[in-house]
């Protein structure tokens, strides 16, 4: 059985790195000049206390090397949902969100579909306002259209088992 494995781009992890080290470097000058009064030094270690915490996170995403999203003919796992694989024949339903420039497929399951932990309800009720469900994929991370996604996670759940393969081959090798 083959599996395709989608894993994080660079490009967020670098773009992170580029984007807080000019600020560390800010806060490193407040601090060391001479003519800093004491609150361009507490700014300044402010400054690099925060974004310093960037520095870490970015060199994270850039070598974890554990893929996001794992599909294959039995269903789809993705990392980020902290759920066992999800089954094509649990979905329902697929549709793409877009909550503030941060890409999602909202997956409907079926009751079959066992969730590891309950949401709280102040959870339920915001997942609830901005339109997604109790499962989402996080395509932030992975370089790939939400649109290409939710359209073979739906051909994938009326697909048969049995030529699941194909449509798997028509998305990703092309």
């Amino acid at each position: 059985m083959r599996e395709i494995k989608i894993y994080k781009t660079n490009w967020k992890a670098l773009m992170l790195l580029a984007l807080t080290i000019p600020f560390i470097v800010i806060g490193v000058w407040l601090i060391t000049r001479v003519e800093s009064s004491m609150t361009d030094r507490i700014m300044g270690w402010i400054g690099v206390a925060f974004f310093g915490l960037g520095i870490p996170i970015g060199f994270f995403h850039l070598f974890d090397r554990r893929p996001q999203i794992i599909i294959s003919e039995t269903g789809i796992w993705d990392r980020t949902t902290n759920q066992d694989e999800i089954k094509w024949d649990q979905i329902k339903d697929a549709y793409t969100l877009n909550i503030y420039g941060q890409k999602f497929v909202a997956l409907k399951t079926d009751k079959s579909f066992k969730f590891k932990r309950k949401q709280y309800k102040w959870a339920l009720n915001l997942t609830k306002a901005v339109g997604a469900q109790e499962l989402n994929l996080h395509l932030g991370q992975v370089k790939i259209d939400s649109n290409k996604m939710a359209s073979f996670i739906k051909e994938m759940i009326q697909t048969d088992k049995e030529n699941r393969m194909f449509v798997i081959d028509k998305y990703f090798d092309s």
